[in-house]
């Protein structure tokens, strides 16, 4: 088996257009935990999914308590029936959640769309 794909700072920020000190606040929140080699940053492919799911997270809306919740089912190791209960509750929640977001953005393009037409329409008779 290869060894494990690891990332400096400087790759993460520029592989997902962020600054490194953006990285540094995901750290200091308890989202992301490289190791340290000789003083270095070092993240792995584990923490590169994480920074994955916060970005796609925030551009969702996500707060940092959500994030963080979503951060910490991806880390999970469920292993018995009360925690997987818990996972998938959970699941269902930002499910819903999401899907509520999703009809509020689809009513509001709607509605965009109509005060769009209505200034197109007003515009000719000018």
């Amino acid at each position: 088996m290869p060894p494990a794909k690891t990332y400096s700072i400087s790759e993460l920020a520029k592989h997902f257009d962020v600054t490194p000190r953006a990285i540094r606040f995901y750290e200091d929140q308890g989202l992301l935990s490289p190791k340290r080699v000789n003083g270095q940053r070092v993240y792995n492919d584990g923490d590169f999914v994480r920074l994955k799911l916060i970005l796609r997270g925030k551009r969702i809306g996500f707060s940092l308590a959500e994030l963080k919740q979503t951060i910490a089912l991806y880390d999970t190791q469920p292993d018995s029936k009360v925690q997987l209960q818990y996972v998938l509750n959970t699941i269902e929640v930002h499910r819903q959640d999401l899907i509520e977001r999703k009809e509020d953005i689809e009513t509001t393009l709607a509605d965009m769309d109509d005060v769009q037409a209505r200034i197109t329409d007003q515009m000719e008779l000018l």
